[in-house]
């Protein structure tokens, strides 16, 4: 029983440093993202208002089911 106990200890720990290390993947994910962004309207390859147009755009096709989606979306 006294097993049982640390083992289920040790996967709540484990599960702990998972956690972890997937707030510092997002965090060094969206840290190049925002360099990335930056460098590009910096450049003038793009603007911020095309860059929040085509982000309302995405989060409109994420929130439709694949299986409802009568055409392709536009390019």
């Amino acid at each position: 029983m006294n097993t049982n106990r640390i083992s289920a200890h040790l996967d709540a720990v484990n599960l702990i440093g998972k956690l972890a290390d997937l707030k510092e993947s997002h965090y060094q994910q969206g840290l190049l993202l925002n360099a990335v962004i930056e460098l590009l309207i910096d450049k003038g390859l793009l603007t911020a208002k095309e860059l929040a147009v085509r982000a309302e755009t995405l989060d409109k096709e994420a929130a439709i089911s694949p299986y409802t989606r009568t055409s392709l979306p536009e390019q």
